[in-house]
């Protein structure tokens, strides 16, 4: 609510048989608010104060009732550990369970680094368990911490920088350093630090905006996180012969493996998140007896944990990554992938509720089951030499060497990035190094181009001739050359 100047003040109450019998009344907006004094003096200095800020132009908020110069101070008393949970209360209902665990991890790893200096709790473990899975976690509110977390937290709270010490650079940048490490004191993955960070800035941002700051502590900072390593490295993604070889060890693995054979191939061969996969239903799918199949994406399935989730469930249904809530997402798929689903479709059927994947009790596909698949595969599949190189570590890396594949084979990157479900500027940062291969295969292809033209030229009569699609004469006249249109064919000759 936006701060006002209608602010209208009525004589001091006093109330009998009350420990604080005077009352201060005013109002702002049309708003009542009161405190009540102990003393007719006390009341009416406080009074008197409330009279002079008015006086002197001061907006007062019609929440709080109190000017700005002390509503100013009051936030500026107010710890960061208070501020991250006010944060955590108003973002909760509108946030996906894994977000809701991704935040707390952030905010769980900072608030112990943002204290009086010198302030360190005995038991750090304790102290960042307390706040991970109760401080940050509304649903864990419903019942009281334990008798350890509650002394942690009080200590927390004791000790807990004020607002007004955060716009230090000293203090901000002793806490930034604090995403870099992990709980034992070693370094912290660089996309980790990075999205962690991410969210300690929604908090200042969401701060400026109630008034906390006036601009965002951290625009500025001069800070250097590590480098995230964005780009994928060729020498971990699989060529086709490779993807062949692991797809036919996973299918050989006892147990689960010729179920997984399909869920990895829709990886490899539509690109697709294992998110995606896990949620793909039959009706999603056409599949053809012949030819090019096609498989309507809508959404995905991943993994939150019962505690982060307003229901109690371990799984959440998700949009499409980065996609309004009903979006789909066409992605052509080749005919040996159509005939993988269609046999595995045969073989194992459907979940009841039409997925084409599940687990032996008909419920999802759990990451850490297909995980140790995958690891098995590797084992039985891959050379010493590729063990060394990582190569196709992850499951993921199936995805990467479907794309990249397209781009080798010249499919247009506007076309892969709609096909991956990212944008053409996320795939040009991925997928630099596999561009850069595809831009010189196209400049090749360009200098043969030229090969042949140069060598049609007719050296008795001066004249070339060739076939330029797309181009009228009009268009390819130049300084002087005369263009002839010959026959009936798009043909032209130009003749110096």
């Amino acid at each position: 609510m936006a701060m006002s100047y209608k602010v209208r003040f009525w004589e001091i109450r006093e109330r009998t048989g009350r420990q604080k019998g005077f009352e201060v009344r005013w109002t702002v907006s049309g708003r009542e608010k009161s405190e009540s004094f102990r003393t007719k003096g006390l009341a009416e200095s406080r009074r008197a104060k409330l009279m002079t800020a008015a006086r002197d132009g001061e907006p007062f908020d019609p929440r709080t009732g109190l000017p700005t110069s002390e509503l100013r101070a009051l936030k500026q008393r107010t710890t960061w550990y208070t501020l991250a949970r006010e944060y955590t209360e108003q973002r909760w209902d509108r946030t996906p369970g894994n977000t809701r665990r991704t935040l707390a991890d952030a905010f769980a790893t900072i608030t112990p680094a943002l204290v009086e200096p010198g302030a360190a709790y005995p038991h750090p473990h304790i102290l960042r368990r307390a706040l991970y899975s109760w401080a940050f976690n509304k649903n864990s509110w419903k019942t009281e911490p334990t008798e350890e977390w509650q002394d942690a937290l009080a200590w927390l709270e004791r000790h807990s920088l004020p607002v007004s010490e955060l716009e230090n650079p000293d203090t901000l940048r002793r806490a930034l350093d604090a995403l870099c490490r992990k709980l034992d004191g070693t370094a912290a993955a660089a996309r980790t630090v990075k999205r962690k960070k991410a969210a300690v800035n929604e908090v200042f941002g969401v701060a400026v905006e109630r008034g906390y700051f006036t601009h965002n502590p951290l625009n500025g900072l001069r800070w250097t996180a590590p480098e995230v390593a964005d780009e994928v490295d060729p020498d971990c993604v699989p060529n086709p012969a490779q993807v062949a070889r692991l797809l036919e060890a996973v299918r050989e693995i006892p147990g689960r493996g010729p179920h997984l054979y399909a869920f990895f191939g829709c990886m490899y061969y539509a690109a697709m998140r294992p998110a995606e996969v896990i949620h793909l239903r039959k009706a999603q799918c056409r599949l053809p007896a012949t030819g090019w199949g096609l498989l309507h994406l809508k959404g995905g399935i991943v993994t939150a944990g019962k505690e982060w989730t307003d229901d109690g469930s371990v799984h959440e249904t998700h949009s499409l990554k980065r996609r309004a809530a009903k979006a789909t997402r066409p992605v052509p798929v080749p005919p040996v992938l159509v005939r993988i689903l269609r046999a595995h479709i045969e073989q194992f059927g459907t979940a009841p509720d039409g997925r084409v994947f599940q687990n032996a009790k008909g419920n999802y596909i759990d990451t850490s089951a297909y995980n140790i698949t995958w690891n098995r595969a590797r084992e039985a599949a891959l050379t010493l030499d590729e063990h060394t190189l990582e190569l196709a570590k992850r499951p993921y890396d199936l995805r990467h060497a479907g794309i990249s594949f397209w781009l080798a084979s010249g499919v247009d990157p506007a076309e892969c990035a709609r096909r991956a479900g990212q944008s053409i500027q996320v795939l040009f940062r991925h997928y630099a190094k596999f561009l850069a291969e595809t831009r010189d295969h196209a400049n090749r292809l360009i200098e043969d181009s030229m090969r042949r033209w140069e060598g049609a030229t007719d050296a008795d009569e001066g004249e070339l001739t060739g076939y330029w699609p797309g181009n009228t004469p009009e268009q390819l006249v130049r300084g002087g050359i005369r263009v002839g249109e010959t026959g009936s064919n798009p043909q032209y000759r130009l003749t110096a």
